[in-house]
């Protein structure tokens, strides 16, 4: 399956078009969109405008309500609960992170846990919301469960990405990771291209490793059988266990705190998706001066940077500096697009009648 390049500009104005459609407003249009087209600028297109069929399939059979808002269900000086009551995710993350931002620059320390939301996007998104004002941000987001328990063959955890952000310079460190080997998102990229998995990155129906990117996605939406293995792989050789472990802190820190749905019954309600999400942020002047910290912590990357390379290597990045370059290219040269994810969108534009051609 082939790429097109095509404006950054152009998809993002598409893409307000059809949140649009569906009848947000162009505030909340504008946010959705600048979260999706934020993750294909940082080369991350497991999550950017492949994911509008998603939310096309969410809207059309209840899980997303487009009007609906979130409500603060449990305050404190440093904490919120929100329920997202069926919003779609980025509305309801941005609130709730702003919360937890809003908290730690009265208190230190913000936190905020949500349940009964939808897919939010990438999880870094949230936490550069805390590092652009300054602060440490963490966010972290449960999914469905797509992701076998070491030692297991049945789905019972999601991905469960986590994402930290702390200021540097001359880049800020930005680490935002599935705590599965791989993201959905990303098999399902391998499938549009018919690209066979790597060996490691998931099991079938029978705990066995599978090579079909299709076979997962179909296991995935159909069945708790097979699935993504956790971060380190089968078994324990490789720690697969620790990131088992890790998917599970995760969902300490969302669905359980927020008294929301774990991952093994999230879209399995009915048509609800009940995904929960967390949210920090920290003003790490509680710990010192700051200017000194974040100093700390450009030199420390820097020195990363300047290590010693293995044989064969010229550079080592440090986190978010991929991102950034990316950004950069995409912003000359444009986002490349699956032709796959084109014919999607183009199904979308019809059932809301729009003309694509108007955009891309």
């Amino acid at each position: 399956m082939s790429y097109k390049k095509y404006n950054y500009k152009k998809i993002e104005a598409l893409s307000k078009r059809v949140f649009k459609g569906y009848g947000f407003s162009e505030e909340d249009s504008s946010i959705i969109t600048d979260v999706l087209i934020a993750s294909d600028m940082f080369g991350i297109e497991s999550h950017g405008v492949q994911r509008l069929i998603l939310y096309y399939n969410g809207i059309k059979c209840g899980r997303i309500e487009v009007n609906n808002k979130p409500v603060i269900v449990k305050e404190t000086p440093v904490s919120v609960v929100v329920d997202g009551n069926k919003a779609m995710g980025q509305l309801v993350s941005k609130m709730a992170m702003e919360k937890a931002i809003e908290k730690a620059k009265i208190t230190g320390i913000g936190m905020a846990v949500v349940r009964n939301s939808n897919h939010y996007g990438i999880a870094g998104y949230y936490s550069r919301m805390a590092e652009k004002e300054g602060l440490l941000g963490i966010s972290m987001t449960n999914t469905q469960a797509v992701v076998t328990p070491t030692f297991g063959k049945q789905q019972f955890i999601g991905t469960n990405p986590i994402s930290i952000a702390m200021p540097a310079k001359p880049i800020p460190f930005i680490l935002d990771m599935s705590t599965s080997v791989v993201t959905r998102g990303k098999i399902e990229v391998y499938g549009k291209n018919n690209k066979p998995l790597p060996a490691g990155w998931a099991v079938g129906a029978d705990g066995k490793n599978a090579a079909d990117a299709n076979e997962i996605v179909y296991l995935t939406n159909n069945s708790d059988k097979g699935g993504i293995l956790p971060l380190g792989g089968e078994g324990e050789l490789f720690s697969g266990h620790k990131g088992y472990g890790l998917g599970v802190a995760v969902e300490l820190f969302t669905s359980i705190l927020s008294g929301g749905l774990t991952s093994d019954r999230v879209r399995f309600a009915g048509n609800i998706d009940g995904v929960s999400h967390g949210f920090m942020a920290i003003d790490y002047g509680l710990f010192g001066d700051k200017t000194e910290i974040e100093k700390s912590m450009s030199v420390y990357l820097q020195k990363l940077r300047e290590s010693a390379k293995a044989d064969g290597h010229d550079r080592i990045y440090t986190h978010g500096e991929k991102e950034v370059e990316a950004y950069e290219d995409r912003k000359k040269n444009g986002i490349p697009i699956n032709d796959s994810t084109i014919k999607e969108i183009k199904e979308i534009c019809d059932y809301l009648r729009i003309d694509m051609e108007e955009y891309i």
